[in-house]
């Protein structure tokens, strides 16, 4: 018998989209980790000379309009990354906004 055709049989991951999944996970976190000083630079030593206002603004539009779009999907592989650059886009924008 064959299988209900609204039901399509599960997706097993291959072990390219197995790394691929890790490579994607392992370079937001590392981007993450290097975005680190900026904002410590920011709220430490209330330092935003060459700071864009604009292109962090849009960083964090984007990371917003992402996690949505995961949330949408279900795919933590793509919101739960962007709680993570939502609360750094934020905290350089809030910091611009502060010390500017």
């Amino acid at each position: 018998m064959h299988p209900y055709p609204g039901h399509p049989a599960p997706h097993l991951p291959t072990p390219p989209d197995r790394f691929l999944s890790w490579l994607l996970g392992a370079l937001s976190m590392f981007t993450m980790v290097m975005t680190v000083p900026q904002v410590l630079t920011i709220w430490l030593g209330h330092q935003t000379a060459g700071v864009s206002l604009v292109s962090w603004s849009a960083y964090l539009f984007s990371a917003l309009v992402w996690f949505w779009y995961g949330i949408r999907k279900r795919d933590r592989n793509i919101y739960v990354p962007c709680i993570g650059w939502i609360a750094l886009d934020a905290a350089v924008v809030a910091g611009v906004l502060v010390y500017a």
